[in-house]
């Protein structure tokens, strides 16, 4: 029989041995009157402290000691099945995906020139370097689950980690999601449409049909979703080099006009050159995503730091080489009336192979939206397992080991910022939210150098670093506020929108019955639907 527990919050739970049993509408009958008889003439129960453990206020922390397997003794947990090679394949995986195909567009439309261009992305590497080592040091002296969220939580408190939960699970995890198909789907539709512009119906659907494919795979195996990385991998590092071999053979041979007078036509306006490294800091994100799969990293102390150190400086250089390489072919003007730029680099220098590089894109972007959905779900899993989202988020499929409502959740919310095709405001508005919330955590660091100095810190990085990554985080987030108020203003409104969220839905505890009733409801249908229970 299907056996129900609450935990001290009132939310009710199914426990792993019952969730086996296939429910059905005679099963439930017999379920509700043999509760009814309990409840009349009790008999013996099991204790709540038997069987859940309540959620915390404090974030759950990670050991190096803790157990390497995710389903030990009859429990049901998140598996640390991630090495060093799959952190940086994971790293790797979700950084070189969308954005080198589509972002040098954006950045060169910014900036205004050849040079500044490629200055903005060399620095967007140098931006990331810094931030990654930042990182490295909040990764391994606050080693919780959940990246930001865990470090602006343990420094600043509930609320302000509750804004970034809401912010990251309304606007830039869903809208990564978003552009991120897109980009697949327009490179899969373009060479149908080569001289005349493609259905937005057309790239909506089967930008959908792979944000709903995708969340399937993850939502069945965690071990499925790194082994594609593999081939996803071959694919993103055969287009790059097909872009960067062509293009400096090219210019090998004689064509460096496109690199006179390389400053000429720069924008002299601050606010423009912000908004310029919104498109190539897209390009760069994911650096941090790593730090939100700590729980299932082996020894996090030793891999975090060295997937990061290891991805950040070759995946700068492979960005530089590969703007050369497309401003060596492509004049500024052709790249800015393309929406498909390697398909278009391909047109002119590949001939009778350019077939080959919307099927390599396509998939680079697949595979980068395969693991951004599988490290973004976690971030909604240990919100809701810290009590700031609804407990029928902090749900871990029994057969699967996968956050499996989580995942469906931000699938969702993904497939409804599909109503738009415009990549590039998506990704203004996806960036400033983003960049606002690491300056928030690195604020933390600092704050935590202050008030907290004897905190053990594995890693510790020279001062002025951070403070470095302070100062130009906040460049990024206000200087851009008079350039695109609307953007800009949209995410601010967003985030104080959560404002009451926190203090209705978390803040308050002595909710009516009724509100409460729904919410058991709402957590026992989830597990029912997805089969799924509380981790242990």
């Amino acid at each position: 029989m299907l056996s129900t527990v609450r935990c001290p919050e009132g939310a009710p739970y199914i426990t792993h041995t019952h969730a086996h049993v296939l429910l059905s509408p005679v099963s439930l009958l017999r379920q509700a009157l043999s509760a009814a008889v309990q409840f009349i003439m009790p008999g013996k129960r099991m204790s709540t402290s038997e069987t859940t453990e309540p959620l915390t206020a404090e974030l759950e922390p990670m050991t190096p000691t803790e157990t390497q397997h995710g389903d030990i003794n009859g429990k049901t947990q998140l598996k640390k099945e991630l090495g060093l090679l799959e952190g940086v394949a994971i790293i790797l995986g979700i950084i070189i995906g969308s954005g080198i195909f589509i972002s040098p567009k954006g950045v060169l439309q910014e900036t205004g020139s050849v040079g500044m261009s490629l200055t903005v992305w060399v620095l967007c590497g140098f931006l990331s370097m810094i931030g990654a080592l930042c990182y490295a040091e909040l990764g391994t002296s606050v080693p919780k689950s959940g990246g930001d969220y865990a470090y602006i939580n343990t420094a600043f408190g509930s609320l302000p980690s509750f804004l970034f939960l809401w912010d990251a699970n309304l606007i830039f995890v869903p809208t990564t999601n978003a552009i991120m198909a897109l980009t697949f789907a327009k490179y899969v539709i373009q060479p149908f449409f080569p001289d005349c512009g493609m259905p937005d119906s057309a790239v909506r659907l089967i930008a959908a049909l792979a944000i709903c494919f995708l969340t399937f795979i993850n939502c069945w195996n965690v071990r499925v979703t790194t082994k594609l990385q593999d081939v996803f991998m071959a694919t993103k590092i055969g287009a790059l080099l097909i872009v960067i071999i062509a293009g400096l053979v090219h210019l090998c041979m004689g064509n460096t006009q496109n690199f006179h007078n390389a400053f000429e036509g720069t924008t002299r306006e601050p606010g423009q050159i912000a908004v310029s490294f919104y498109s190539g800091i897209f390009s760069y994100a994911g650096w941090n995503y790593l730090n939100f799969m700590t729980e299932e990293l082996q020894n996090p102390f030793v891999n975090l730091p060295r997937a990061i150190y290891i991805s950040l400086p070759l995946v700068t250089m492979v960005y530089v080489l590969a703007n050369i390489g497309y401003l060596a072919v492509l004049s500024p003007a052709a790249m800015l009336a393309s929406d498909a730029i390697a398909v278009t680099f391909a047109d002119t220098v590949l001939s009778y192979g350019s077939w080959m590089m919307p099927i390599l894109v396509a998939l680079s972007a697949f595979g980068g939206l395969s693991v951004h959905i599988m490290t973004s779900s976690r971030l909604c899993f240990v919100g809701a397992r810290q009590g700031h989202f609804p407990d029928c988020l902090a749900l871990i499929n029994y057969k699967c080991n996968t956050p499996t409502s989580s995942l469906v959740f931000l699938g969702f919310l993904s497939l409804i910022y599909l109503c738009t095709t415009d990549i590039y405001s998506l990704i203004e508005y996806a960036s400033f939210v983003e960049s606002m919330f690491i300056l928030f955590s690195i604020a933390g660091l600092l704050y935590m150098r202050w008030t907290r100095p004897n905190m053990e810190r594995p890693i510790k990085v020279c001062i002025i670093i951070p403070v470095i990554f302070l100062l130009i985080c906040g460049f990024l987030v206000f200087l851009p506020l008079y350039v695109r108020p609307f953007e800009v203003g949209m995410g601010i409104l967003i985030t104080a929108s959560g404002i009451p969220a926190y203090f209705l839905f978390v803040y308050w505890k002595n909710k009516p019955k009724i509100i409460r009733r729904a919410l058991e409801s709402l957590t026992i249908g989830t597990q029912q639907l997805f089969y799924s229970v509380k981790s242990d």
